[in-house]
């Protein structure tokens, strides 16, 4: 089996949701349903960005690859006060695109198999035109959701019904009403609405990721052989809360015809669980192609909203962001993935700081004779602190660098003197939104390898963690890592043996019988 894999293509994407945010979004979705917070659901509208103040923002168009990663370390800062010029605010950069919300809504629609999306006819239909002028959105996307045979398509005086008597949530764009998300049973707690919402929301956005990656790689749908799926949604009903398979209902939308999948769950840590599990199996042969992708969270809108509108600041928590990464054997002219060089947070670690960090970063470098200064880039947790630091979250990928840091220190890497100057040349600024799993490290999977292909770079360790205490059943911390390499230039050695390989070994075993014969 080999130990490396290559990294073939990647790309990241932006859904803006600012509307939808606001009525769903876990915390003002609390404050409004439970009545005591009046004044903060009242104001927060008032603090939401514009589609186009989400555009010229310099953390969303690094992460679409608007802008490069270096050209974000030199922008000016606060980036909210700071927008960028026009030429760098695009809709579409290297990597995917930052979608407007209306176009979200229609691509949700899309990802409906069950007609559990409403739409009103005359939004339906202007989506669709937009959407069809998407590089990357197929006609048959469109036709999903501008298909007059569809009951879906519905007025308004219908959608207002649905929501009133049967517990459908209304879809909101330019302050109206414009569709609304159905109930999938009456009874189901795992089948209302708002769960449905969350579900489709993570499916579409996670469709839109997956289209763009397959226009950068320049893969045909039908050659992708394997999708892993690792947001941090749940799908299921009364029998089997959270059966998922969310890859499988991407890969259907997309056309991926010759494809399989599965998801990985593990809160945070999630998507590195994901890129090991699928680097595992196309380094032994098992699939020859794996899409790793990750759609984004509805209720993960607005998080830290009520500190935002309290302190009179922009509510940043926007965008539902999602992502996907194709791995295949390594050819020696992709950066790689290195699975000799895993970091895992174990059980018996415990939660200290320093356990979980030395257990991700310096064991896994020094069991492959490393040390922290052989790696150019840590890439931690990459949160936006100017959506963390308002509530009082800290600069949360700072602060995972720190650590690193002292800990480079107490090994003896670097001396103390040189800590600042290993925090600034070996950290990373944070630009992912408030997602839970889309920060975790994998951001900076495309940056790493477009600056390694540049010879810029030679090695970067993505670092993801997850809270596991979110789920009632633990209070552990979990985590993994590996790490990133710069293209090999030549073909790692193959596990699976040829059938040339298969008949010199016959013939030298009969040669070896016969002389014993003899």
């Amino acid at each position: 089996m080999s130990s490396t894999v290559g990294i073939k293509s990647y790309a990241y994407c932006l859904n803006h949701a600012p509307e939808t945010g606001s009525w769903y979004g876990g915390t003002p979705y609390e404050a409004r349903h439970s009545g005591k917070e009046q004044e903060y659901v009242e104001a927060l509208p008032k603090h939401l960005q514009t589609y186009d103040q989400a555009l010229h923002y310099a953390p969303n168009q690094t992460y679409i690859g608007g802008i490069s990663y270096d050209e974000f370390e030199a922008a000016a800062t606060p980036w909210t006060e700071n927008p960028l010029p026009d030429d760098k605010a695009g809709r579409y950069g290297k990597f995917g695109e930052l979608m407007p919300e209306d176009e979200f809504l229609g691509l949700i629609c899309a990802c409906d198999e069950f007609e559990l999306v409403w739409l009103e006819k005359s939004f339906a239909e202007e989506v669709g035109a937009k959407l069809a002028k998407d590089p990357v959105i197929t006609e048959a996307i469109v036709q999903r959701i501008i298909d007059p045979k569809k009951k879906h398509l519905q007025d308004l005086a219908s959608i207002e019904a649905e929501c009133k008597d049967r517990a459908a949530l209304a879809l909101h764009f330019g302050g109206k009403v414009v569709g609304c998300i159905r109930s999938g049973h009456p009874t189901d707690a795992c089948l209302t609405a708002h769960v449905l919402m969350e579900n489709l929301a993570g499916k579409a956005s996670g469709v839109l990721a997956l289209l763009h990656l397959l226009k950068n790689s320049g893969l045909a749908p039908a050659d992708l052989d394997f999708v892993i799926e690792c947001s941090e949604e749940g799908a299921g009903d009364v029998g089997q809360r959270a059966g998922n398979n969310f890859a499988k209902a991407i890969a259907e939308v997309v056309g991926c015809v010759n494809a399989s999948g599965c998801d990985v769950r593990g809160f945070c840590a999630g998507p590195v669980h994901a890129m090991i599990n699928a680097a595992s199996q196309v380094a032994s042969g098992a699939r020859k192609n794996i899409a790793v992708v990750a759609g984004g969270s509805i209720p993960k809108l607005y998080m830290n909203s009520r500190d935002h509108v309290k302190k009179g600041l922009k509510a940043l928590e926007d965008c539902v962001g999602s992502f996907a990464i194709l791995l295949v054997p390594d050819d020696g002219t992709c950066p790689v993935m290195r699975l000799d060089v895993l970091g895992k947070h174990t059980v018996g670690a415990g939660g200290a700081p320093q356990a979980i960090t030395s257990s991700l970063t310096f064991e896994p470098l020094q069991a492959a004779g490393l040390t922290f200064l052989d790696v150019d880039r840590f890439a931690p947790e990459m949160q936006n602190h100017e959506i963390t630091e308002p509530a009082g979250a800290g600069n949360v990928p700072l602060a995972n660098t720190k650590m690193i840091a002292a800990l480079a220190t107490m090994k003896k890497a670097i001396e103390k003197a040189d800590m600042m100057n290993f925090i600034k040349e070996r950290g990373v600024v944070g630009y992912a939104h408030t997602q839970g799993h889309i920060p975790a490290g994998v951001p900076f999977i495309g940056p790493a390898c477009e600056a390694m292909k540049a010879g810029k770079m030679k090695r970067v360790m993505i670092i993801g963690k997850g809270s596991l205490f979110l789920g009632r059943l633990t209070n552990l911390a979990d985590g993994a890592s590996f790490l990133i390499e710069a293209p090999t230039g030549a073909p790692a050695a193959s596990a699976a043996v040829s059938k040339e390989d298969v008949k010199a070994l016959i013939l030298e075993a009969l040669s070896e019988i016969a002389g014993k014969l003899n």
